[in-house]
């Protein structure tokens, strides 16, 4: 399903593809990914509050001729990508195995809210989403293949790397789209927090452009949309930080 790109773009989005789209979000520079098929929607993360959630979704059904969004894959367990989730009522949610048992869990809850809130996040917002946060229905251990009618997408289970639950969705066309979550970064230094298992990043972004390939755009979950060059850069940089070869 194609959409003009002005319609993309009076909602502040960027067209990727026929039918796919990304937004930089404001504050942490997230981005939000929109994959639109005959008979389904697919959100790619959430954003940081219900606030941004329920902004995204008014977006996306604005891009898509009021259509709602039924799928959401959610790339990585962090604050930024996932505190939006509940203001899509009725969406099919999928994860990285294991993002449904962290993000069901209390203490899952109270780490989400000081992180949110020590990046700046309104402490009332935070409290809000945290208290409705959406785990995962569907978990991906490998490769799972969606069906949106007319289009396929392949979401993709690459970690543990940037975090213990990394999730990429590669929407195949003309020229392929990835929407890589946090396993790159191109507005700043890759992150690496608590959860994130360094030594294993580099062989996630090996694996990452073995099934994509050289000719995909990859859209970073932090930055402008890169090519394939700049992720083997940015897997070299990070085999050289973190010792590995």
């Amino acid at each position: 399903m194609d959409i003009d790109e002005a319609v993309w773009a009076a909602q502040g989005w960027e067209r990727l593809a026929d039918g796919v789209g990304r937004r930089r979000l404001p504050g942490w520079d997230a981005t939000t990914g929109l994959v639109v098929g005959e008979r389904a929607v697919l959100l790619y993360d959430t954003g940081s509050t219900l606030a941004e959630g329920a902004a995204i979704r008014a977006q996306a059904e604005a891009v898509t001729g009021g259509r709602r969004v039924t799928h959401i894959a959610l790339g990585h367990p962090h604050f930024d990508h996932v505190l939006g989730t509940a203001a899509f009522a009725g969406a099919e949610v999928f994860g990285a195995v294991g993002t449904e048992e962290l993000l069901g869990s209390a203490h899952a809850r109270e780490e989400l809210y000081t992180d949110a809130v020590r990046q700046g996040v309104d402490a009332r917002a935070a409290a809000e989403a945290t208290e409705v946060l959406v785990a995962p229905r569907h978990t991906v251990t490998g490769e799972w293949t969606l069906d949106l009618g007319g289009r396929q997408v392949l979401l993709a289970n690459l970690g543990p790397a940037h975090s213990g639950h990394d999730l990429v969705v590669c929407v195949p066309g003309e020229q392929e789209v990835v929407f890589c979550g946090d396993l790159v970064e191109e507005s700043g230094e890759p992150q690496a927090g608590p959860d994130a298992v360094g030594a294993r990043w580099p062989d996630a972004l090996d694996r990452l452009l073995a099934l994509c390939g050289e000719d995909a755009l990859y859209v970073p979950g932090h930055g402008a949309v890169v090519d394939a060059a700049f992720v083997r850069r940015q897997r070299d940089e990070l085999a050289r930080r973190f010792e590995v070869s």
